[in-house]
């Protein structure tokens, strides 16, 4: 890979960013080499893609070998192979685990850059067993085990991490590879992209989302506490996304059978069955609580079969199964992810981000409960076409208009900001929960303190040892075994219900829901910004593309030029900004102005942002040169000189007129002039011009231009703006 060094990011002392900026080898060489953790560098690295679409298939390769044979990702990758966390009982920010998004949000992404640049690769790669499973010790618990301990759902298996490492020290970073009697496994591309959809629709929660059971957060840690039992519609809509794509990629396969291991045929067989077998639900304008446990059950239990085959056994082979069965999960598993996008839209306009799954008990099925409104919620609908362009409008417009717009900035919060309760607010009983755990007025009755007691004003309160439901099941099983034998699994049960109405354990957030800074309360996390920015960038253009009504652009249009003015650069003061206005910066929180500078997210959201206001569209193997959202003052004004870095390292010297602009695709000059009809004008490497009508560049020419070959000295394109 083109890479001298990647991204690390966060702070250096935490177990899980410990690296070595290693960009020089002993005699001072330059040494190609990267290391971070798996967000940070494949969302990096989409952007790198933009400017190397050449090593597209090297990336998603390192990507999908990386992926594990249970559907997840380990938190490290770099050159030396992969790398996982393990336990560290004395380490207070130590833990292990799976992040949520991860797997699904960055592959989508890199699939479809490599489609749009050589759409035959994978094509070619479907069928072929090129790719392999990562090798973690880590095993998620069966089913049963999940519902009854969300939070507690990952076995580390230490004999394995031991045998793998020396495997690792024997045969170098391969050895973290997942292995078999005849050495290391090998499957297909179609595998290795089932495997992470199969695995989360196994926590597909209807009518709710992508159940967050496998310690781990998603992209924004901030909700870190939602682990358990949060549920997320972010995941939810990419996931559908994913599976549309995948339709396509498998599209060339029909009529026909593809190799796939025995045992994830297996699960795909389960999970069909499932779906198949709660398909009348999709007529249905909802899910109760037993209908959603039916399904959560039977999709739970073939991923927990399948995990508790490959754990014990391993792969035993490959069998010849019909395309059509990948392609029937594609399609009705989208169908219900589509079912929840479409009942998931808040009255306010707005869609659901984030909910709480509610345990009813065995037999009883599962509830939800919705969370406050979230910025992330509606880039993600954003992002999904099952949310077609007049629904997104709608969105745009509730956005504005809710409490997550921030005018002093012109900008948007990530969570709307909200009085916390005081110290003496928390942990107070409502006198009516007395009938609803009789229990409690007992143990008051009794003048037993235990569990419950009254303050010095009259108020109810739980004991103050009483820090989780663990303790507090603890305290009652005391009870029960010192003097209270008749308490029954149903009182225990309703106090423990009154419990969480009393702290909503289960929704807290973390750090969004109780910091007023980096992605806290009141705080404007840049990075979030710039993917909504981005997510109306693309529907702006796909509707461009795909000849919608000059109102809906019009309406488009206007929302992405209202979000760009909210950002920072040239569109900000330093007052309004609070900082340099030029320079990225994490957050804003509601008391200050720019906080944390450095190469943030954002600046990855912001190249591909550039790129399509350049009007850079590449399709089918072929750019093209649209700049539908380039303002016209960013012309040149008067004559000007660009020197950009040759593929040979030589500064080039450019003479550009007034009314031009000059930037760089993959190191290939692009000189943009404004007038006549679109029209490219291509100078060669020998000096040689040719003319070509319209903005596109051939196939030919663009596999050239892509690859880096230095064939291609500039390029000219003629440009009508609005």
């Amino acid at each position: 890979l083109p890479l001298w060094f990647s991204r690390r990011h966060g702070d250096p002392s935490r177990p899980w960013n410990r690296f070595d900026l290693r960009v020089r080898d002993e005699r001072g060489a330059p040494v190609l080499d990267y290391q971070g953790n798996w967000r940070d560098i494949f969302q990096n690295w989409e952007a790198l893609s933009r400017s190397f679409p050449g090593f597209a298939g090297q990336i998603l390769s390192k990507f999908v070998n990386a992926s594990t044979v249970d559907g997840f990702n380990p938190y490290r990758i770099g050159r030396d192979g992969i790398d996982w966390e393990v336990p560290e009982p004395d380490h207070p920010w130590s833990t292990i685990g799976y992040w949520g998004d991860h797997q699904i949000v960055y592959l989508l992404r890199l699939l479809e850059l490599s489609q749009q640049h050589d759409p035959a690769r994978l094509g070619a790669w479907l069928e072929r067993p090129l790719f392999t499973y990562a090798d973690v010790p880590y095993e998620l618990r069966p089913y049963a085990d999940i519902v009854a301990d969300p939070r507690n759902t990952i076995r580390f298996d230490a004999a394995k991490h031991a045998r793998v490492q020396g495997r690792a020290r024997q045969e170098g970073s391969d050895g973290r590879l997942l292995h078999g009697q005849a050495g290391l496994v090998r499957v297909t591309l179609a595998e290795k992209l089932l495997v992470p959809a199969l695995a989360k629709l196994a926590s597909f929660v209807p009518g709710g989302g992508i159940w967050m059971n496998t310690q781990r957060p998603e992209w924004n840690d901030a909700n870190n506490a939602l682990v358990g039992y949060g549920v997320s519609m972010v995941t939810l809509c990419y996931l559908e996304r994913y599976l549309e794509l995948l339709s396509t990629l498998l599209a060339g396969l029909r009529g026909r059978s593809t190799p796939l291991s025995r045992e994830v045929a297996a699960w795909l067989d389960a999970t069909l069955a499932a779906l198949q077998a709660q398909r009348p639900l999709l007529e249905r304008d909802g899910f109760d609580d037993l209908a959603r446990g039916r399904l959560m059950d039977a999709l739970g239990g073939a991923a927990g079969d399948y995990r508790a085959a490959v754990y014990r056994q391993g792969l035993s082979g490959p069998a010849a199964v019909p395309a059509e069965r990948l392609l029937e999960l594609a399609s009705l598993g989208g169908a219900f992810l589509r079912h929840t996008i479409a009942r998931a839209r808040r009255e306010d306009g707005l869609y659901h981000a984030y909910n709480v799954l509610v345990p009813r008990g065995p037999g009883r099925g599962f509830g939800l409960q919705h969370l406050a409104e979230m910025l992330e919620g509606q880039v993600a609908a954003l992002s999904t076409r099952a949310v077609d362009h007049d629904a997104a409008c709608g969105v745009l417009d509730a956005l504005r208009r809710s409490a997550l717009y921030r005018a002093d900035q012109r900008s948007y919060l990530l969570y709307p900001d909200r009085r916390l309760p005081g110290f003496l607010e928390k942990n107070l009983i409502p006198e009516a929960a007395l009938q609803a755990a009789p229990l409690l007025g007992r143990l008051l009755a009794a003048g037993d303190e235990r569990v419950v007691l009254r303050d010095a004003a009259g108020r109810l309160r739980f004991h103050p040892s009483l820090h989780n439901a663990e303790a507090v099941a603890g305290a009652l099983q005391a009870l029960r075994a010192g003097g209270l034998p008749d308490l029954s699994d149903g009182d225990a049960a309703a106090v423990l219900e009154v419990y969480e109405a009393v702290f909503h354990h289960r929704a807290f957030t973390g750090r969004s829901g109780t910091m007023f800074a980096y992605e806290g309360l009141g705080s404007i996390y840049w990075h979030m910004v710039g993917k909504l920015l981005l997510a109306v960038q693309e529907r702006y253009l796909e509707a461009a593309e795909g000849g919608a009504a000059p109102a809906l652009l019009e309406r488009l249009a206007g929302h992405y030029r209202e979000i760009k003015a909210g950002m920072g650069g040239a569109e900000k003061s330093p007052a309004d900004w609070g900082a340099f206005p030029l320079d990225a910066y994490s957050h804003t929180p509601g008391h200050g102005g720019a906080r944390q500078p450095g190469m943030t997210g954002q600046v990855k959201e912001e190249i591909l942002i550039r790129l399509g206001e350049l009007g850079v569209l590449v399709q089918g193997g072929q750019v093209s040169f649209r700049p539908r959202l380039l303002r016209r003052d960013e012309l040149l004004a008067a004559p000007a000189v660009f020197e950009p870095l040759a593929l040979d390292g030589r500064r080039l010297r450019l003479d550009l007129p007034a009314g031009s602009l000059a930037f760089t695709l993959c190191q290939v000059p692009i000189v943009y002039r404004e007038g006549g009809p679109p029209r490219l004008r291509v100078t060669e490497a020998d000096g040689s011009t040719q003319e070509l009508a319209g903005d596109t560049l051939d196939r030919e020419r663009s596999a050239a231009l892509f690859g880096r070959t230095g064939r291609i000295h500039h390029l000219e394109a003629w440009i009508t703006l609005g």
